[in-house]
């Protein structure tokens, strides 16, 4: 069930005087999670990995709400705020429990802290084959 979901027990609440009882109705109110967020039958939830991860791919997995472990593996490069895609691992559908949401993970990247020796930021260099390059751009218009 959906936040604000209104459950109806017909005639199952306090008679009205000289009257029929009434209806109880109950309210959903989601309680907040500290790992998923719910949006309608999806689920949202992010993961923060090393830059060696993002570099060179990791495995790994996700307990879900229910206890099972949904895999995640990447191969490829992954840069901070990419987002994949697990269908049907979202909630199940109130109208129909044989569909489900999709579980949406979003990456972050977390740097290496502290300082690089000289030697280290020229391996570096070395390693990845660019140019430094920085671009200003709009990126709230998605261009």
């Amino acid at each position: 069930m959906r936040d604000g979901h209104v459950y109806p027990f017909i005639s199952e609440g306090e008679p009205h005087i000289d009257g029929e009882p009434g209806d109880l109705r109950f309210i959903i109110m989601q309680a907040k999670h500290p790992v998923f967020e719910r949006k309608a039958d999806d689920l949202y939830t992010n993961v923060t990995i090393t830059l060696q991860d993002a570099l060179v791919g990791f495995e790994m997995d996700v307990t879900h709400l229910d206890g099972h472990k949904v895999h995640i593996q990447r191969e490829k490069v992954t840069w901070p705020g990419a987002r994949i895609r697990k269908k049907n691992e979202g909630m199940p559908n109130y109208d129909n429990n044989n569909i489900k949401g999709t579980l949406y993970i979003t990456f972050d990247v977390d740097f290496p802290k502290g300082e690089f020796s000289e030697q280290d930021k020229k391996d570096l260099e070395k390693l990845l084959k660019q140019q430094s390059s920085q671009k200003v751009y709009n990126g709230l218009q998605g261009y």
